[in-house]
């Protein structure tokens, strides 16, 4: 079985549109695990609405927000599933996506953890991308990388009985670091699969069309980044491609030992070149 966790929070709108996405794409080795955190009244009525579809396993309610780290660990000590998957509530994937993910993972032994893509053909950087693009039994390619984004994958068991739950101190980002230093393949499968990310202000589901619009809404990221434009908010989605499609980082070199030495050296660097200090 391919186990998929969904969490839901505070996005109504979004969320009808994505869950009711995921269930169109379930084919009959697909089942949905509903996490609902908080008490949003609307977002908790779409999810009651569609908790009786066929394809919809379980749902939990939690009234305190758990974040993600909580729901995920709880899905994977409890989905018996040999695939596991997470798809956000506000990320639309394709017809065929979770036969086309298992079908890699079969194929390929080595390969642990593969993901769609979510940006556009525009932030394609074919000779950055080429070295990357590795060859996989059965005629499958990966774009490979130390980590992906938290929705749109498909893990193995195998992974998870290896790794075990992401840690305390771990991201999902963390915790595929550590899935890549012990040798599994991680990445994005290729030619790639498209998640569209609705809160891409480039999507054309993405809901602030004017600054004062977006300001009012800013996500936390933007906020700690300063960003305060939406011209600066699409070309940040841009960079971010670009940076995934470029940095060739051993995955050993971000965690342990190494890893300390080399978020200091890059903290040391910020802070040089930060105005004002000398």
């Amino acid at each position: 079985m391919h186990d998929i966790l969904m969490i839901t929070y505070n996005r109504p709108v979004f969320t009808r549109l994505a869950l009711e996405q995921l269930l169109r794409t379930c084919d009959d080795q697909m089942r949905v695990w509903l996490w609902h955190n908080g008490t949003d009244p609307e977002t908790l009525a779409v999810v009651h609405d569609l908790k009786d579809h066929p394809s919809v396993h379980s749902l939990q309610v939690c009234e305190e927000n758990k974040k993600l780290r909580e729901p995920t660990n709880w899905f994977w000590a409890n989905a018996d599933g040999d695939y596991l998957s997470k798809v956000d509530d506000d990320c639309l994937l394709p017809e065929g996506w979770g036969a086309s993910l298992r079908h890699a993972l079969d194929d390929a032994p080595s390969l642990g953890l593969v993901a769609c893509w979510r940006f556009y053909d525009e932030d394609f950087l074919p000779e950055a991308a080429e070295p990357k693009i590795k060859e996989l039994p059965g005629g499958h390619r990966l774009m490979t990388h130390h980590h992906v984004q938290g929705s749109g994958y498909v893990m193995k068991r195998a992974v998870l009985d290896e790794a075990g739950p992401i840690r305390d101190t771990e991201s999902f980002t963390h915790y595929c670091w550590r899935v890549a230093a012990s040798g599994w393949d991680v990445g994005w499968y290729f030619p790639f699969i498209h998640e569209e990310h609705m809160d891409d202000a480039r999507s054309a589901y993405y809901p602030y069309h004017s600054d004062e619009a977006f300001l009012a809404k800013r996500p936390l990221t933007a906020i700690s980044k300063n960003i305060t434009s939406l011209a600066e908010w699409r070309a940040r989605s841009h960079r971010q491609a670009r940076i995934l499609q470029t940095d060739t980082t051993p995955a050993r070199n971000l965690i342990g030992w190494r890893g300390l030495v080399r978020r200091l050296t890059i903290r040391l660097r910020q802070r040089i070149r930060r105005p004002g200090m000398t």
